[in-house]
């Protein structure tokens, strides 16, 4: 414990409160699975700056000038490649994941069961990123915890809109007695509804995509075969 204290103390003199704060959201919406101390990345960011700078001056003669660049570059990067990068396809494997897992929670809940129960059933019979993560609510329920609570550090977890958006609603239900059945149709309609949507999204860039390629590949390949006969009667 006294390690853990003094290694928390030097961070704190070397990071603010709010950027320990700030990276330990984003690294949360990882998931338990892939969560971490922020401190380490952290740490481990600006370390890896230094040793950059100092083997870039090392290397090149012009070192003083590239060194502060890169390193600069390198420094703003790294948190979208190793923590944004990461969310977002999260983002996409959670809402992937929520019309079918909330479609089983809704016939659980359909059969009389409370939700506590219904949640258990359907975290334990579908093997998913989002039911783990629900798993891991219920765990929180058993030590103490009430469901309430537990869903509300959930949503601290998934970075997802759409699911977030569901668990307030099951909350906000589960407070105020309303019909969780009702609001679970709903929003399985609401999942369906974007997912159309983003369907759509995808196959209207597909024509721009097409031409694009037809621009860099194709027109230079028919360009090619109709001045062919010009261009061997030039060369020879």
């Amino acid at each position: 414990m006294k390690k853990n204290n003094k290694k928390n103390a030097l961070a704190y003199k070397i990071y603010s409160q709010a950027t320990i704060d700030k990276y330990q959201k984003k690294i949360n919406l990882l998931g338990i699975k892939d969560s971490y101390d922020a401190v380490i990345f952290l740490n481990f960011r600006l370390f890896s700056s230094v040793f950059i700078f100092f083997v870039i001056l090392y290397i090149f003669e012009l070192g003083y000038i590239i060194a502060p660049i890169v390193v600069f570059l390198y420094f703003n990067i790294l948190p979208k490649l190793v923590i944004d990068s990461k969310i977002n396809k999260r983002i996409e494997r959670l809402d992937n994941d929520a019309m079918y897992f909330f479609e089983v929670l809704t016939l659980s809940l359909e059969t009389g069961r409370n939700l506590k129960v219904a949640l258990e059933i359907t975290s334990n019979s579908i093997d998913s990123e989002l039911s783990y993560e629900f798993r891991q609510a219920l765990r929180e329920v058993k030590f103490g915890k009430s469901l309430n609570e537990a869903l509300d550090n959930l949503k601290l977890r998934i970075p997802s809109d759409t699911v977030n958006n569901i668990i307030l609603n099951i909350s906000q239900s589960n407070i105020f007695g309303n019909s969780i059945i009702e609001t679970m149709y709903n929003q399985i309609d609401y999942i369906r509804d974007k997912q159309i949507l983003n369907a759509k999204a995808v196959i209207s860039k597909i024509p721009l995509k097409v031409s694009v390629i037809s621009v860099i590949f194709f027109i230079p390949l028919i360009l090619l075969l109709i001045l062919s006969p010009i261009i061997i009667e030039f060369l020879s």
